[in-house]
């Protein structure tokens, strides 16, 4: 069963990149998307007999793959607990987008090319989480950096697709630098790349130094640190994050598929995996807590004061992952698992969510030149409602909450239970799920509520005229809403009335939106709780019983402390955007630095650009210009062929065609030949 999820989505992908022009688009399509179907279809028996009790752990060989010396493993497809929740989660989502992606990409003429890159990326994803040795996971890991290269860059005659894609596939490579040192580095110390094996001996690693630049660090922490920083790649955490914004560029099912449960959880995966690992080193999972509490944070402030309706949902992305990278860094990796499993159906259903929005909205991103659509794509509202609902945490402890309100919760509680930095986390994360309100409300006021602004809106305008405005407000010209257009819109959008998405998209919109309400009322005591939680993981990750005891018996102010920050900006967004709608262009006007800062990403691309991107143009061109032209090029290919050119033009002025020209010369040799054996023998 197993070898038949990992593998029908490359068969797919085979079937239909390189047999699209036998098959045709409609056959891609359906094999692709019944490829996923499938998969999906046999993931959640695995899962449902974990959550019974009656699955156990299981290695299925598929080839040898390496012996040379010491390092040697195989091709193993390893399913546990852990690997259950990843295959449920891939395959669900990754159905749902193939199926999707048939209405949204439905004019696209390139439509095979696309759906094989998806069915590959599930591929690589699904080899990643069965893998059952270290280099069988890199294989995976660099696989779904590949396919999200080539899905992120899928318009490739867009120059800024391009320059996202290879963004993105850069930034990854810093990370992956540190993954692979982090792999070499557990076979030095274990020699073994199997990961049970060096599961085991974690332990007793404990307390042991390993040389490293030239002095003596403690063997755990530098190998947990080292693997930390490829989770921080492929995961955008704080200081390898800035490829997750860009990548908004690639198609909106892209968007699902990479930022809500594949992807850029991989890194959480990992570091859950590998728990044990982690466990022995306190250091390294101090670093952990932190880095993911200060991305939660970055990620958020910025959410409040982006205009594109899937830049802000990524930024969401971004601050979800940070929650989820802090629990792990506190122990509390059933929380953070937990919260993986939740957030790949709320964020899966935005991102979907806000694709019918654009498809209604004929490609238009900009929120500014939206409002009012709840009248007009009712369904699509709805769906969004269910996803805001559920990523803002709303619900009533002891009665019902949506799926966030309880995988959040119990970070927070786990964070705060665990004492030490990981308050500071509690904290932090608490003032995040305020912003987190605020933003989430805030696109759906500016989306679905208010009068309609479309009229400001060149992509509009150009569908009802088929002439070209450019848009009249600067994307730097802070938050009033309410510009010049605005006292038109009747009159602008008289001829375009906002349609509702086709059933193919909206389908997957209705099944995200059933996880989004219920999955976390329905699972939060596998996941989490002491008991059932044991019992559930049954060791596939480090779970820590008694933290999850002492995290359900914090004070009920604390319990509540996420509610209330979950109120408090919902107000803030209600007020700004429904009943006074001039304050934030007051607010803006008044705290003009602070929202630049933020609308600018904390500077962290300016800043990139001067210390890295700069430097290595600089050192490329010194290369190209001193190096390669002015030396290899110069005395080499060029050198020598000035010489030939100068050599033959010095033939030709000799061949002269006169006789007497020759006879000359020839009697000048014979001269010469003469004097010579004169001077030699006499």
């Amino acid at each position: 069963m197993i070898q038949a999820i990992v593998f029908l989505p490359l068969l797919a992908a085979l079937v239909a990149g390189l047999g699209q022009r036998f098959i045709g688009t409609a056959a891609s399509k359906v094999v692709t998307t019944g490829a996923l179907f499938a998969s999906c279809a046999l993931s959640w028996p695995i899962f449902l007999s974990f959550l019974g009790g009656h699955a156990q752990e299981s290695v299925t060989p598929v080839l040898h793959w390496v012996s040379s010396g010491a390092l040697q493993f195989n091709w193993e497809l390893r399913v546990d607990t852990l690997t259950s929740v990843m295959l449920v989660v891939i395959t669900t989502v990754s159905a749902l987008v193939h199926l999707y992606s048939w209405g949204y990409m439905e004019e696209d003429p390139d439509q095979p090319r696309f759906f094989a890159y998806l069915s590959l990326f599930t591929f690589a994803m699904l080899m990643l989480v069965t893998a059952n040795n270290l280099v069988q996971m890199f294989f995976g890991w660099e696989g779904v950096g590949l396919a999200s290269y080539l899905l992120i860059g899928f318009w490739y005659k867009k120059p800024s697709a391009n320059a996202a894609a290879i963004k993105a596939f850069v930034v990854n490579r810093v990370g992956d630098l540190g993954f692979m040192l982090g792999i070499f580095g557990t076979f030095l110390v274990f020699n073994t790349v199997s990961i049970p094996e060096i599961l085991a001996a974690a332990p007793g690693m404990a307390g042991s130094t390993i040389g490293f630049l030239g002095h003596r660090f403690d063997t755990m922490t530098v190998l947990c640190l080292l693997l930390f920083i490829g989770a921080m790649g492929k995961s955008a955490q704080l200081g390898l994050h800035t490829w997750l914004p860009d990548a908004m560029e690639g198609p909106t099912p892209v968007s699902a598929l990479i930022h809500a449960a594949t992807m850029v959880t991989a890194g959480v995966f990992m570091v859950c995996r590998l728990s044990p690992m982690f466990e022995a080193a306190p250091v390294a999972l101090g670093v952990v807590t932190f880095v993911g509490a200060a991305t939660c944070l970055f990620a958020a402030t910025v959410g409040t004061t982006q205009w594109d309706i899937k830049r802000v949902i990524a930024y969401s992305t971004c601050s979800q992952l940070g929650y989820m990278f802090f629990a792990a860094g506190v122990g509390a990796y059933g929380a953070a698992m937990f919260h993986l499993f939740t957030h790949a159906f709320f964020k899966a259903l935005l991102f979907l969510g806000a694709g019918s929005v654009i498809h209604a909205m004929h490609h238009e991103q900009d929120m500014r030149y939206y409002g009012g659509l709840r009248k007009h794509i009712p369904l699509t509202y709805w769906a969004m409602m269910a996803g805001t609902l559920a990523i803002t945490g709303v619900g009533i402890a002891g009665v019902f909450g949506f799926a966030g309100f309880y995988s959040k919760d119990g970070i927070l509680e786990a964070a705060y239970a665990s004492g030490g930095g990981g308050q500071v986390a509690f904290w932090v994360g608490t003032f995040a799920a305020l912003l987190t309100s605020f933003y989430s409300w805030r696109l759906v006021f500016l989306t679905f509520f208010g009068k309609p602004r479309w009229a400001a809106s060149e992509h509009i305008q150009h569908a009802v005229h088929g002439d070209h405005h450019d848009h009249p407000a600067d994307e730097h010209s802070g938050d009033d809403i309410h510009h010049a257009h605005a006292a038109d819109a009747h009159e602008g959008t008289a001829g375009y009335h906002p349609h509702e998405s086709p059933l193919s998209m909206l389908i997957p919109l209705g099944v995200l939106s059933v996880g989004a309400v219920f999955a976390g009322f329905l699972f939060n005591h596998q996941f989490i709780y002491p008991e059932e939680g044991m019992a559930f993981w049954k060791g596939s990750i480090a779970f820590d019983e008694h933290l999850m005891h002492a995290a359900h018996e914090v004070p009920t102010i604390i319990k509540w402390m996420p509610f209330t920050a979950m109120a408090i900006g919902l107000v803030i967004a209600w007020n700004s955007y429904i009943r006074n709608t001039a304050l934030p262009a007051r607010f803006v006007a008044q705290f003009g630095l602070l929202h630049k800062f933020l609308f600018n990403k904390w500077y962290f691309d300016e800043l990139y650009n001067v210390l890295f991107v700069k430097p290595a143009f600089a050192i490329g061109r010194f290369f190209w210009k001193r190096g390669d032209e002015g030396t290899i090029d110069r005395f080499g290919p060029d050198g020598v062929a000035a010489l030939v050119q100068g050599g033959t033009r010095l033939a030709v002025r000799l061949q002269s065609g006169y006789v007497y020209g020759y006879a000359f010369v020839m009697l000048l040799g014979l001269v010469g030949l003469a004097s010579w054996a004169m001077v030699r023998f006499l």
